[in-house]
């Protein structure tokens, strides 16, 4: 018997018809309403082989400089005109919001208004890959007008603007687009933005090389700290399986990035990853690196270990990219199997990455009006995995890596870093076959 939860929202774009799941032939992103479209287009320079990007000598196509903080005013800007054109349920800016008195700072927030108009669904939590489902909502279905722009690599490794380009359908342009995610276009914070890889290629949502390091790219080109992004793996909470990632604006830190780490190991290329200490949720920190794609690679090569071991997952890129934090989750598991307690799930708070980044996004005024450090970590402890599972799940990472670059990436863990001593190829194989599933059917 599949594990189900009742009533997870699905989306609706201000262009869909909740009663239909055919193509909405109103200006979408689909084959009906493509030919001849266009949108803005920002072009980035990558990064070469051996060296960080740099923001400087931007160049537009009409060879003016842009400013290191363009892409920064580009997406407020675009944003903010959405707004007026009143493609959102709500007013995001008019939330009450607070800081929760406490040692971590966790910061709530009282949005009613995602709330409202849900439509009951049923989502499996026990499969963290599922094939795409073209009669489900995806984001080919929404409007042109609540596409941003295209996001794209430039073709001659210069950054370039346009304000009017045409939509490449052959090859399947990414996109920024207000949060159509998880109700009518309802925007968890300022600024709130989904960046979807390859649009029209339907991708499930799963994480690839390609499309995380799109959206680390993102990150540093947008270059402002109070601006993150997150993913959520299915089975943590992403409700669309159409490849995407949020972000958006929250001008306070999340408690997460002030919390300590310990330093695990530093791999070949320079990434480091480390424990998260002191926090309700476990996971691990990834930073440095020789290279933006040393650091890319190292963090997707985590998160296809995890897909493939079927683990749900959340994913934060902060710091503008040069900090990444990942947490292995079963709260859907536990919800699922009846083991979270009543208590918790009237909240209706479920714990993806923004909860548990440790911004809490309450329903109820009630909960808003008695949010507190014990409440917040409460519910988030109810999130995380065990010690020892992580343990199981951090050998699985490792491995993973390893494999990945011929047994040459993760350098030896010693025994003051660990406490205690590293587990050879054949311990790590034997861990592996013995693990079950880590969300079993009942």
């Amino acid at each position: 018997m599949m594990l189900r939860i009742k009533r997870v929202p699905t989306v609706v774009s201000n262009y869909q018809k909740e009663d239909s799941d055919e193509g909405c032939g109103r200006n979408c992103l689909r084959s009906c309403c493509l030919p001849g479209a266009k949108l803005p287009l920002y072009a980035f320079k990558k990064e070469s082989s051996n060296v960080v990007v740099e923001k400087n000598s931007l160049a537009i196509d009409e060879k003016k400089v842009l400013q290191p903080d363009f892409l920064d005013s580009l997406l407020i800007g675009e944003w903010e005109d959405r707004m007026q054109r009143g493609l959102f349920r709500y007013d995001v800016t008019a939330c009450e919001t607070k800081v929760i008195p406490g040692k971590y700072g966790f910061v709530a927030q009282l949005n009613e208004g995602r709330h409202l108009k849900k439509r009951p669904t049923e989502f499996r939590v026990d499969k963290v890959l599922q094939p795409f489902d073209e009669s489900k909502f995806n984001f080919t279905k929404v409007g042109q007008e609540e596409v941003l722009f295209q996001f794209e690599a430039s073709e001659d490794n210069e950054v370039h603007f346009s304000p009017n380009a045409p939509i490449d359908a052959d090859n399947s342009p990414s996109v920024v687009a207000i949060n159509i995610c998880l109700f009518h276009v309802s925007p968890i914070e300022y600024g709130h933005v989904l960046l979807i890889p390859r649009i029209l290629e339907c991708l499930p949502q799963r994480i690839d090389r390609q499309s995380f390091m799109l959206a680390l790219y993102m990150a540093v080109e947008v270059g402002n700290p109070f601006f993150r992004l997150g993913y959520n793996s299915l089975g943590a909470f992403a409700t669309i399986n159409h490849l995407h990632f949020q972000a958006y604006y929250l001008e306070t830190p999340f408690p997460i990035e002030k919390v300590s780490s310990k330093k695990i190991t530093t791999t070949n290329g320079g990434v480091e990853i480390s424990n998260i200490l002191n926090y309700p949720v476990r996971g691990f920190v990834f930073e440095g690196g020789k290279t933006m794609e040393e650091l890319s690679n190292v963090v997707s090569d985590a998160c296809i270990c995890l897909q493939e071991n079927n683990i749900p997952h959340n994913v934060l890129i902060a710091d503008c990219g040069k900090r990444i934090f990942l947490f292995p989750q079963c709260y859907a598991e536990k919800q699922a199997l009846g083991e979270v307690s009543s208590e918790l799930l009237d909240t209706q708070v479920n714990p993806a990455v923004w909860e548990i980044s440790g911004h809490m996004v309450l329903k109820r005024k009630l909960d808003y009006e008695e949010a507190s450090e014990e409440n917040a970590w409460r519910l988030l402890a109810e999130v995380s995995l065990s010690e020892e599972r992580l343990e199981e799940v951090k050998e699985f990472i490792f491995e993973a890596i390893c494999l990945e670059v011929k047994d040459e990436v993760v350098s030896p863990i010693t025994p003051d870093e660990s406490g205690s001593s590293p587990k050879s190829r054949e311990d790590v194989d034997a861990l592996k076959a013995l693990q079950p599933a880590m969300v079993q059917p009942v």
